[in-house]
């Protein structure tokens, strides 16, 4: 018996998506394309196949019928994140965000930057 398609994404799924959330519209080759000028050199059949497979998960749409055919996201970059992280926290965090933000500031010293950014999210959300 095969096993369900998974509803989220695999990584070459969301190396794709990346592809059409900086791009918006494009085409099977274009996304190959940007792919290969970025070192990832896949076919473009394999890229076809995976743009196919986003489509049937709701991930990408077709924009009209006329070849080469163009693909644009239906989910957004939020979204999809959102959701991901989300699982994430569940699956290894067993939902605690307090364990996910301490392993987070475990992996490495935060830089002035990061930490500037984090002090105005955390005022931001005091309001």
């Amino acid at each position: 018996m095969a096993r369900p398609r998974a509803k989220e994404l695999t990584e070459r799924e969301l190396e794709i998506m990346h592809c059409f959330w900086q791009r918006g519209e494009s085409t099977v080759a274009e996304v190959r394309d940007e792919l290969a000028a970025a070192g990832r050199d896949l076919a473009y059949t394999t890229v076809a196949t995976l743009v196919r497979i986003l489509t049937e998960k709701g991930f990408l749409e077709q924009t009209h019928d006329e070849r080469p055919f163009r693909f644009s996201p239906l989910r957004s970059f939020d979204d999809v994140s959102g959701n991901l992280l989300g699982d994430l926290l569940q699956r290894v965090f067993g939902g605690s965000r307090e364990q996910l933000l301490v392993k987070l500031l475990d992996q490495k010293k935060l830089t002035a930057k990061e930490r500037a950014i984090l002090k105005d999210i955390l005022k931001e959300k005091q309001s």
